[in-house]
């Protein structure tokens, strides 16, 4: 693109080349659509444990913190410890995206997520294990956040470099509303069982249900993901790089 102002006395007119449109990597729209759908299950899936999980503090609080003193602000605590881990995962995952391809990330940052969503449904509660019971549950947690913090950022990448030029943006929207998705479909979730169970089934079991859901919607994005081939731009990437490497070393055989 070319800017043009005025930088000399008598108004004389100069040109500027300040940045350039990037080339279009023409996937075709079968492609973003399923990528779109792809990226946006994953973060549906994050989401939908953190939903859950909100509404079920406190027979979590019940379950795995009630010997303590406080057992509800150990329960926020252990939900909170998964956005202070997300950072860490996006400083390891982003890079491994750049160097193993953003494909690869996403499997494996969605299976992380949903087994360990699964897990938390089938723990064991502290009047069974004692202590090991929270420990666990907040070393699940860690895993949640590290995966997450690689699954935001990755999808994100992944579905701006699929997306058109000119519809990167109504693309990329559709990743929010997975986001919003998930956690409004995980709390509806828990709150319809409220409503048709009893308390007492809620608390003994009832309130597990909606994690062990967390395996299956994993798998079903996982799959969705496993289909899908490198973004055009990393592909591109891939084989600039593949030629670079080629001409050094033909230039260095030239020169032995």
């Amino acid at each position: 693109m070319i800017q043009q102002f005025s930088g000399k006395p008598g108004g004389a007119t100069t040109k500027r080349r300040y940045s350039r449109p990037a080339q279009d990597k023409h996937a075709s729209d079968a492609e973003v659509k399923r990528a779109t759908t792809a990226s946006a299950i994953g973060n549906a899936t994050e989401w939908f444990d953190y939903g859950i999980y909100a509404v079920a503090t406190s027979y979590i609080a019940h379950h795995f913190f009630e010997p303590f003193e406080y057992p509800m602000l150990l329960t926020l605590a252990t939900f909170a410890i998964s956005f202070i881990i997300r950072p860490l995962g996006g400083f390891i995952w982003g890079p491994l995206g750049d160097r193993i391809g953003r494909k690869g990330v996403l499997a494996a940052t969605i299976l992380m997520m949903s087994a360990a969503t699964f897990l938390i449904g089938v723990l064991p509660t502290y009047a069974t294990i004692g202590a090991w019971a929270p420990v666990l549950l907040i070393l699940l947690r860690v895993v949640q956040g590290f995966s997450t913090g690689g699954e935001y950022s990755g999808a994100a990448t992944f579905m701006a470099e699929y997306a058109p030029n000119k519809r990167r943006g109504f693309f990329g929207s559709f990743l929010e509303f997975g986001t919003i998705s998930g956690y409004a479909i995980g709390s509806a979730i828990m709150l319809f069982l409220e409503f048709v169970l009893t308390a007492e089934q809620m608390t003994a079991w009832g309130w597990r249900l909606p994690f062990l859901l967390a395996l299956p919607l994993g798998l079903i994005g996982f799959y969705l993901r496993n289909k899908l081939e490198e973004t055009p731009i990393y592909q591109d990437h891939q084989d600039d790089q593949a030629n670079n490497t080629s001409g050094d070393s033909k230039q260095k055989d030239a020169q032995d």
